[in-house]
């Protein structure tokens, strides 16, 4: 195959590379309007490239309009900054697989395509009849309030009930540092806007859930990420991430970990929270999974007290997406503040949602949902590792419950190539590094073990990995 010299334009050329790495900057706010653009000279040593290439990709990108030439100064980005497009942020996939179109792909397919590579559970498995009978019995009740805005904080008596359920795994929340919101990803949103500023770094684990990724560009901030292992985050890489980057945060799920199914052991847990002690880090752990344990994990929350980490949560996918209810608990002194961020951003949450969702916890509703939920997924569980297993994949680790399961694809097969063959069947499947900020799991996927129990998934598997098989080796002739 010929090589591409210097000054061809396109993707994948060098004048391409350099316009494109430019462009990324720009996107992501790292040159902001006026700033100055890396001189010829710093952009040819940077890269790798010539000079010639590197003043082509400019006077295209001049021409463009992204930035200027001012004679005698240099290049400068032009302008104002242009909308923020999270798609242009982070590691260049292709657009099927990408973490917010695969988020797109499991939302607006019709019913008859399969998705289990999507994040929640069919609707067929959630208790639709129960939502319908609290709603019922909301509406009946005199002192519920379904024309008028929440308290600031939220529901008192659902803020209550939070208190014991967060008890039940050794969190001590009380009523008043518990804010509702509208979901996990709202809960999320305002914890980011009340500790980072724009520049500041935040640790994940990688892999990860991709929201997590989305969100955090959203925020403007950089992203650094340490290995997931079955117990938990990769201690040593922990370290030097924190020596390295000094981030303000880490997010992450210790309970039932999103993708992988991993839980983060005892130990692991003790020495992540002696580590953020000594080089002042805060912590979001995100236990929106927590329902679905049958026996409770580890919980950073617990260990340290809320001190320096803030547990969120919600009710999305263990009852109903469609009645969007989370929840912050944090350090009392942190609570006033969040609140006044939450009325400044939302002016409040849904107190109909609210007082939907605590009617369900205090008549015995989701009680027995949970319980008959949980034999269901144990069920789906060993169901989807055995036909995984028949497939060729590799079970990373056996999750001890809830949704996901984390596979090898057998024979080196990229998991975006086989997401792409199955999407055109009408199977969305959860390719690895969608999750990955380092993009090191093209072999994996993600299982949704409630969203693969039906033939046509494993038979749109086997399909694209032969596919993609066949395609691989006619690369390599």
């Amino acid at each position: 195959m010929a090589q591409s010299s210097d000054n061809e334009v396109g993707p994948g050329t060098r004048v391409g590379l350099v316009m494109e790495r430019l462009r990324e900057r720009i996107a992501s706010r790292a040159l902001m309007p006026g700033a100055r653009v890396p001189s010829i000279r710093a952009m040819t040593d940077t890269l790798g490239v010539s000079k010639s290439t590197v003043v082509e990709a400019y006077d295209r990108l001049v021409a463009e309009g992204a930035i200027v030439a001012r004679r005698g100064s240099g290049f400068f980005v032009s302008g104002h900054a242009p909308p923020l497009a999270l798609a242009d942020l982070g590691p260049r996939l292709d657009r099927e697989v990408d973490p917010l179109w695969l988020t797109r792909q499991s939302l607006e397919t019709g019913s008859a395509a399969l998705k289990p590579g999507c994040g929640w559970m069919p609707a067929s498995w959630l208790p639709e009849d129960g939502v319908r009978r609290a709603l019922r019995a909301v509406a009946r009740d005199p002192q519920s309030l379904l024309a008028d805005y929440s308290s600031p904080a939220g529901l008192p008596a659902l803020r209550q009930q939070l208190t014991w359920r967060l008890a039940q795994h050794g969190v001590d929340a009380p009523p008043e540092q518990i804010v509702l919101t509208d979901g996990g990803t709202h809960a999320l949103d305002l914890v980011c806007r009340f500790l980072l500023e724009p520049g500041d770094t935040v640790l994940i684990d990688d892999p990860c859930y991709f929201n997590f990724q989305a969100l955090l560009r959203a925020h403007r901030v950089r992203i650094a990420s340490v290995p997931y292992t079955p117990q938990g985050p990769d201690l040593a890489a922990f370290e030097r991430a924190l020596r390295e980057h000094r981030p303000r945060l880490y997010v992450t799920n210790s309970a039932i970990h999103n993708p992988t199914g991993a839980t983060l052991a005892p130990a692991v847990a003790h020495r992540l929270l002696k580590l953020a002690g000594e080089h002042d880090l805060l912590i979001v752990e995100d236990d929106i999974f927590a329902d679905f344990e049958d026996e409770a994990a580890p919980r950073l929350a617990a260990f340290d007290g809320l001190a320096r980490v803030v547990s969120i949560g919600s009710f999305s996918k263990t009852l109903s997406a469609a009645a969007r209810c989370g929840y912050i608990a944090a350090r009392g002194d942190w609570i006033e503040p969040l609140i006044d961020l939450k009325l400044a951003t939302s002016f409040g949450n849904g107190q109909l949602t609210a007082s939907v969702v605590h009617r369900m916890l205090v008549d015995g509703t989701y009680r027995r949902h949970l319980e008959a939920m949980r034999a269901k997924l144990a069920d789906a569980m060993g169901e989807t590792v055995r036909r995984l297993g028949y497939a060729g994949l590799g079970i990373w680790t056996l999750p001890r419950a809830g949704l996901f399961v984390w596979a090898r694809l057998p024979g080196g097969l990229d998991a975006a190539e086989v997401a792409r063959h199955a999407l055109g069947e009408g199977v969305v499947f959860a390719p690895g590094n969608v999750f990955s900020a380092s993009q090191a799991a093209a072999g994996f996927l993600r299982f949704n073990v409630s969203q693969c129990n039906r033939p046509k998934v494993y038979e749109a598997l086997q399909r694209a990995m032969e596919t993609s098989a066949v395609a691989g080796a006619h690369e390599r002739v």
